[in-house]
């Protein structure tokens, strides 16, 4: 199927060698050949050496970007009583309980970017996993959206705060920025990601465990990063 900008990806794909390249030197082309009229994302995307399939090789954890993500996130808070009260004065851009639960419900509604639950929530919020599961907005107490401090959960993911997660294919995808960010801003958010899915890394995993890796904007070329340097991290 033809692009609409395919004269433009190309251009832009050809400027792209058949190599590894070092994360920097990655960063640097993507600012370089950018083209797309908006201020496009930064992704990484992480082959890794785990099989999801089985609980004790599922990868996942949350990481604070250093220089945030350039968009702030919509956080729904649903809580009950005081916490209401704390999660607006707080930011958080939509507040309540069963109401909401009933809406997601209902509606089918997902204008959010994330969800932060209380513990005593929790058996309303279950029920939502079918709408919210498949698009990673289900709160989880081990990336901290399932807590009683609501104000430190809104706090960093509206500073940015980003949630990894394996998919089955094995490969975790996370935005670490936007095109305009300085070539040193992103490598500092990119590599403060990779370092937290290295620590991440399930004791059972064998052999090599970032198999590859591609660094891309929103609509540019993937851009393959040599993996060594990770190696060398993970062994450290």
């Amino acid at each position: 199927m033809a692009r609409k900008s395919g004269k433009q990806y190309q251009a832009a794909h050809k400027q792209v060698e058949a190599k590894d390249y070092l994360l920097d030197q990655a960063i640097q082309l993507i600012k370089k050949i950018k083209y797309a009229k908006f201020d496009e994302t930064v992704e990484v995307h992480l082959r890794l050496g785990v099989d999801p399939k089985h609980a004790d090789q599922m990868v996942r954890g949350t990481v604070l970007m250093p220089n945030g993500l350039g968009k702030s996130k919509k956080v729904l808070v649903i809580a009950s009583g005081d916490k209401l009260r704390e999660a607006l004065e707080a930011g958080a851009d939509f507040v309540g309980g069963e109401d909401m639960v009933n809406k997601i419900q209902s509606e089918g509604w997902t204008d959010f970017d994330a969800v932060v639950a209380t513990p005593d929530m929790m058996r309303s919020v279950g029920k939502l996993g079918k709408v919210l599961g498949p698009r990673g907005l289900m709160p989880n107490p081990k990336t901290g959206t399932v807590t009683v401090d609501v104000v430190k959960a809104i706090n960093e993911i509206k500073a940015g705060k980003v949630e990894f997660r394996v998919d089955k294919t094995g490969i975790i995808h996370a935005p670490v920025g936007k095109v305009s960010f300085s070539a040193e801003k992103l490598v500092e958010n990119a590599s403060s990601l990779i370092a937290a899915v290295i620590k991440a890394k399930p004791a059972v995993a064998k052999g090599k465990y970032v198999r590859s890796a591609t660094v891309c904007s929103t609509m540019g070329p993937g851009i393959a990063i040599d993996t060594a340097p990770f190696s060398v991290k993970a062994a450290v």
